[in-house]
């Protein structure tokens, strides 16, 4: 497990961006962290190092935004407000994660038995005036790609 400090916004969407430029066509990410904590800015800046220049919200309400973007599918997950991990089954969750495609699940623990297993697990918290990131699961392979 790595810690690193994350001190504005910007460097929130900064490892994002460097993310982006490791993660392959087809990747699980699970979010997990507080309210407030910057999962949706991470999203924000993997998004924009893939070329978005839309708005990227928390799909809070919606439970999934999806974005395409040059063939490739980028699907955000927020299941804060899902009352029980069955209503997964009812929204296609299966298929979405059958796709080629990246797909960030805030909240995971929400979909507990309706989820694969991810490829990598990132937890936010606050820390006064900065932000922690643990790396709690990522593959060698990406986890050395972001050191270069």
């Amino acid at each position: 497990m790595q810690k690193i400090i994350l001190s504005s916004p910007e460097e929130t969407e900064q490892f994002a961006a460097d993310l982006f430029k490791c993660v392959p066509e087809k990747c699980l990410i699970f979010l997990q962290g507080d309210l407030g904590a910057g999962k949706t800015t991470l999203v924000r800046g993997f998004m924009r190092a893939a070329g978005y220049d839309g708005v990227v919200k928390s799909p809070t309400y919606n439970i999934v935004e999806e974005y395409e973007l040059e063939q490739r599918l980028f699907y955000h997950f927020d299941l804060y407000r899902l009352v029980d991990p069955e209503e997964l089954e009812w929204l296609g969750m299966e298929d979405y994660l059958k796709a080629n495609s990246v797909c960030f699940i805030e909240w995971p623990d929400n979909g507990d038995g309706y989820l694969t297993v991810p490829d990598i697990i990132l937890t936010l918290s606050v820390r006064e005036n900065e932000r922690e990131l643990l790396i709690n699961k990522m593959p060698e392979k990406i986890y050395q790609c972001l050191s270069c």
